[in-house]
C-alpha cells in the first residue's frame, strides 16, 4: 500500500514538472480560420496549413477554410500557410484553447518554378495520361442536356491606388470613403475602391446536338458608379453564362485569347507537372498535381488540381495566369472550380470563382479588380429542352430588376454576403453622388459611347463633330438621338452638318419603332442628304466608326451628293436568323465630271450626269452561335465563336418616275474566325456578287478602296475610292493574328509584347462591255475614271504588320502586287489603327 502511495506522489510530481515547462497532456489546441488573398480578399483553396515544425495540418477547402488541432504543442508554436504562387506566412497561436486565426497571403511575383525530374518518368505523367483518356467520360458536354439553379455575384473595384493618385482632386473628395474601405481586403490587404456590384439568380440550360445554351435571369440586383446606363449591359456581358471556363476543352477562350488547358491533349508541349500529395475530398481519394507553363509568355496557367483516383476527373482546380504572359492590361487571371459528379458520370462545377486583375496604365492611374462567384444547385441532367427553347441565349424576366427587400435576397442567395460586400452597396451610392465623380463618369461615358447623355437624349456622335475635305472645306456636325428614358418603344434621332466651302447644309433624321424586344423586331424610317465617296456604303462600315469618320477627311476625287429616303423592317425569325426588308429611293449628284447614256444599252442615246433609283432589298443573315445583348434601345451582337456567319442579299431596282433603271443584284457573304491554338487566330471574309442589267458604274459592284491612313479589314486598302467596278466578282480577304508566336522568343522584344500579323486580299471580277460603254469620262482624266478588272488577272495585295504597340497601336504595311500601270496607283502603303484588345 505504501508503495502505491509513493507511485501516486511520483506521478503527481512528474505531472507538475511537465506543466511547469509548458506541456499539457490534456488540453487540446484547435485552430480554425480562413486563408484569403491579401490583394483581393478572395479565399484561396488548396493552401497547406500546418502547425510549425510538424506535418500536422490540412489543406484549405474551396472557400479557403481550415480547422486543425493538436495535443502536444510548444508555448512558442505557430501555424504556417504555404501555397504555390504566394509567400509563405506564419502566425502565432495560443496553446490549449479553441481559436480563430485568419491568414492573408501575398502573391510571390517571381520567375516560374523549375521542375527538376530525376531519372525515370515523372510520376505525374501516368496520372495526366489517364485524365486525358477519361476526358470524354468526365466532360459535362457528354450529357445530352443539363440545367441548374445559379446564384452569381460580381464585384469590380479599383485597386493599386498609389499615393500620387490619392493627391488628385477627385481622390481627395472621396478620401473619407477610402479611409473606411482600407479594411475591405483584410487586415493587411491593399485598399480598394468599389465601382460595381451585382447579384443575380438565374437558371442555366444546356443541350447537345445541336449545342445550345441559355440563361434565364429571374432576379438581379445591380449598383455601379456608371449608373444604370451600363450596369445592365455589363451584367449581361460578364454574367455567369459568360464565365463558363471548361478545362476539359483543349483551349479556354478569354475574350479573343485562347489559353491552353493543363489537361489539353497536347499537354506535354506546354506544361510541366509535379505530383505532391494525396488526400480524400468529399469521399473521393485524390492526387494533388501542381502544373507550370514551360514558357513564361505562353498563354498557359500555373496552379493546382486534385484528380480523383477512380475516375481520373478534376475534383478541384485553381489555375492562375500571371503578368508574364503575352496579354494586355491583365496582371492576373485566376480561375477556381469545385466539381461534383452527377448522374450519367460527368462532373459539373458546383462552385466557381474567377478573378481578373487589371494593371494600372500609369503611375497616375489605378488598376481594376473584377471578382466573380458562381454557385450551382439542383442539377438536372439528360432532360434537354427542345431547340426552339434556346432562341434567346440570355433572357431576363420582366420583373427581374424590381427591388426586393434584403430578407428576400437572403433566401435567394446560396451563401450570405460578407460584411464588406454588404457595405459595398452603400459605399457605391456615396461615391457616385459626389459631384466631381459624376463629372468624370460623364466624360468616361462620352468616350465609351461616342455620345454625351443628358436626360432623355444622347448628344453626338463626337467623332463626326469636325472634318475637312476639298469639297466641303471645314465641316461641322451636331446631332442627337433619344434614349430609353424617352421611350422603350420609340427612338428619334437627327444630325445637321455644314460645309464652309460648298456652303451646303447636310442632314439626316430617323424614327425607329421597337415592335418586339424579346424576338427583336424594328421598323425604321430615315431621310438624309449627304456627301459620300463613290463605293463607300455606310451600311458596311458601321462597325468601324474610326474609318467612317476618317473617310470624311482629305481629297475627294470620286464623290457625290445624294438624297435618300428609306423604310426598313427587321425581325429575328429564330435564333441567329435575322430577316431584313428595305425600300430605298435615292439620287446621284456627282461632284466630278461624270456622264452616262440615258439608255445604258444604247451608246448613241443622250447622256445625263445625274440619276435616281428606287430599289427594294431582302437580306437574310444567319449566325448560329452569335449572342446578342440589349443596351438601352440598341441591340449589340458579340463575335460569333465557332460557326461562320452567312449573309444573303437580293436587290431589285424599279424603273418608275422615282427610278431610272431596272436591275437585279444577288450578293452572298461569309465571315469566319478560326482559332488555331499556338498559331493565333485567322479571320476570313468571302464575298461574291452578280449584277443583272446595264447600269452606270456607281450602281455596280464598286470595290471599297481606302485613301485614308486608317486600316480597314473589309476594304482593299491600296485601291482608290471608286478605282474598280464589276458586275460579277468574288473576293477573298484573310487576316492572320499570330499573337506572340514569333516575337515571344526574341529576348529584347518579348517584354514589349508586340504581335505579328499578316493579311492577304484577292479580287476577281468582270465588267461587261455594255456596262463599260454605259459611262463616259468627259474630262478624260484618269483620276475620275473607274476601271474594269481583267477576268484572268486577279487584283492582289498582301500585308504584314505589328500590333499591340504601346498596347493600343497597330501598324500595317501593305503591298499592291499588280495593276500598277494604272495612273496614280500606289504600290506600297502604311496604315494605322487603334484597337483595345487583350
Amino acid at each position: 500500500m505504501r508503495g502505491f502511495k509513493d507511485l501516486v506522489k511520483t506521478l503527481f510530481v512528474f505531472s507538475f514538472l511537465l506543466s511547469s515547462v509548458g506541456f499539457s497532456q490534456a488540453q487540446e489546441t484547435i485552430v480554425s480560420g480562413k486563408v484569403t488573398d491579401a490583394a483581393s480578399g478572395d479565399p484561396i483553396p488548396f493552401v497547406n496549413v500546418v502547425f510549425k515544425g510538424t506535418s500536422n495540418g490540412m489543406t484549405t477547402d474551396f472557400d479557403g477554410r481550415f480547422r486543425i488541432k493538436a495535443l502536444a504543442l510548444s508555448a512558442k508554436d505557430s501555424i504556417v500557410a504555404t501555397y504555390i504562387g504566394y509567400k509563405s506566412r506564419s502566425k502565432k497561436i495560443k496553446i490549449g484553447i479553441t481559436q480563430v486565426v485568419n491568414i492573408q497571403l501575398e502573391e510571390d511575383v517571381t520567375k516560374l518554378q523549375e521542375v527538376v525530374i530525376k531519372s525515370g518518368e515523372n510520376p505525374a505523367f501516368p496520372i495526366i495520361r489517364k485524365v486525358i483518356d477519361n476526358k470524354g467520360l468526365n466532360d459535362k458536354r457528354r450529357l445530352s442536356g443539363y440545367e441548374h439553379d445559379t446564384y452569381s455575384k460580381m464585384e469590380i473595384d479599383a485597386d493599386n491606388i498609389s499615393a500620387k493618385l490619392r493627391e488628385k482632386k477627385i481622390m481627395r473628395k472621396i478620401a473619407q470613403v477610402l479611409d473606411s474601405m482600407d479594411r475591405m481586403a483584410g487586415e493587411d490587404g491593399k485598399p480598394i475602391l468599389p465601382l460595381f456590384i451585382s447579384e443575380s439568380v438565374s437558371k442555366i440550360y444546356y443541350r447537345d446536338n445541336p449545342s445550345l445554351k441559355k440563361e434565364f435571369i429571374s432576379k438581379t440586383k445591380i449598383n455601379g458608379v456608371l449608373g444604370e446606363d451600363y450596369s445592365d449591359l455589363l451584367a449581361q456581358m460578364i454574367g455567369p453564362s459568360m464565365q463558363d471556363y471548361n478545362f476539359y476543352m483543349n483551349w479556354l477562350n478569354f475574350g479573343r485569347k485562347a489559353f491552353v488547358s493543363p489537361i489539353a491533349d497536347g499537354w506535354r508541349a506546354y506544361y510541366d507537372y509535379e505530383l505532391l500529395d494525396s488526400a480524400t475530398l468529399d469521399g473521393h481519394f485524390c492526387y494533388r498535381l501542381d502544373f507550370f507553363p514551360k514558357s513564361e509568355q505562353a498563354l498557359a496557367f500555373t496552379g493546382t488540381m486534385w484528380i480523383t483516383k477512380n475516375e481520373y476527373a478534376i475534383k478541384q482546380i485553381d489555375a492562375t495566369m500571371g503578368s508574364t504572359a503575352n496579354i494586355n492590361f491583365i496582371e492576373k487571371v485566376k480561375i477556381q472550380h469545385e466539381y461534383k459528379q452527377v448522374e450519367g458520370g460527368a462532373w459539373l462545377p458546383v462552385k466557381s470563382r474567377v478573378l481578373i486583375d487589371v494593371g494600372e496604365l500609369s503611375s497616375n492611374s489605378a488598376g481594376l479588380l473584377a471578382k466573380f462567384y458562381v454557385s450551382n444547385k439542383n442539377i438536372i441532367v439528360n432532360k434537354p429542352k427542345p431547340p426552339s427553347f434556346f432562341d434567346r441565349a440570355i433572357e431576363k424576366a420582366e420583373e427581374a430588376n424590381l427591388e426586393e427587400e434584403e430578407k428576400t435576397w437572403d433566401t435567394l442567395r446560396h451563401e450570405p454576403l460578407t460584411t464588406s460586400e454588404k457595405n459595398v452597396y452603400q459605399m457605391i451610392d456615396t461615391i457616385k453622388n459626389i459631384p466631381i465623380v459624376r463629372s468624370y463618369v460623364d466624360i468616361l461615358k462620352l468616350i465609351i459611347n461616342g455620345y454625351y447623355k443628358t436626360g432623355k437624349v444622347f448628344i453626338g456622335p463626337y467623332l463626326g463633330a469636325i472634318a475637312w475635305n476639298n469639297h466641303e472645306g471645314i465641316r461641322l456636325q451636331a446631332g442627337f438621338k433619344t434614349n430609353i428614358k424617352f421611350s422603350k418603344k420609340w427612338v428619334l434621332g437627327a444630325q445637321l452638318a455644314y460645309g464652309f466651302h460648298d456652303e451646303q447644309v447636310k442632314y439626316q433624321a430617323f424614327v425607329k419603332r421597337i415592335l418586339n424586344r424579346k424576338q427583336w423586331t424594328t421598323f425604321t424610317l430615315q431621310s438624309k442628304y449627304e456627301i459620300t465617296r463613290v463605293g463607300l456604303d455606310e451600311d458596311f462600315v458601321t462597325e468601324f466608326p474610326l474609318f467612317k469618320y476618317a473617310s470624311r477627311w482629305g481629297r475627294y476625287d470620286l464623290s457625290n451628293y445624294y438624297h435618300e429616303y428609306r423604310a426598313t423592317f427587321e425581325r429575328e425569325l429564330f435564333k441567329g436568323f435575322v430577316q431584313k426588308v428595305s425600300l430605298r429611293q435615292f439620287d446621284f449628284i456627282p461632284t466630278y465630271p461624270f456622264e452616262y447614256h440615258s439608255n445604258p444599252s444604247d451608246v448613241n442615246s443622250p447622256t445625263n450626269n445625274q440619276f435616281k433609283t428606287t430599289e427594294v432589298f431582302f437580306e437574310s443573315r444567319y449566325a448560329r452561335d452569335q449572342i446578342f445583348l440589349q443596351n438601352d434601345n440598341d441591340r449589340i451582337g458579340l463575335e460569333s465563336k465557332r460557326w461562320p456567319v452567312f449573309t444573303l442579299r437580293y436587290t431589285h431596282g424599279f424603273k418608275t418616275s422615282l427610278g431610272d433603271f431596272t436591275y437585279d443584284k444577288v450578293r452572298i457573304n461569309m465571315t469566319k474566325r478560326m482559332k488555331m491554338g499556338p498559331l493565333g487566330n485567322g479571320y476570313i471574309n468571302l464575298t461574291g456578287e452578280q449584277i443583272f442589267g446595264t447600269l452606270p458604274n456607281p450602281l455596280l459592284g464598286v470595290h471599297l478602296g481606302n485613301q485614308t491612313k486608317v486600316y480597314l479589314p473589309v476594304s482593299f486598302n491600296m485601291l482608290r475610292f471608286g478605282e474598280f467596278a464589276s458586275d460579277r466578282y468574288a473576293s477573298f480577304q484573310y487576316r492572320q493574328n499570330f499573337e506572340g508566336l514569333f516575337l515571344n522568343n526574341i529576348p529584347l522584344i518579348q517584354k514589349l509584347k508586340w504581335r505579328l500579323l499578316a493579311t492577304a486580299n484577292v479580287l476577281v471580277g468582270t465588267l461587261s462591255t455594255a456596262n463599260q460603254e454605259a459611262v463616259t469620262n468627259p474630262s478624260g482624266l484618269n483620276q475620275y475614271k473607274t476601271f474594269a478588272l481583267d477576268p484572268a488577272k486577279p487584283y492582289m495585295e498582301v500585308g504584314y504588320g505589328v500590333e499591340n504597340i504601346f498596347k493600343f497601336l497597330r501598324v500595317d504595311f501593305v503591298h499592291r502586287l499588280n495593276y500598277l500601270d494604272i495612273p496614280d496607283s500606289r504600290s506600297f502603303g502604311v496604315f494605322f489603327s487603334v484597337q483595345i484588345q487583350l
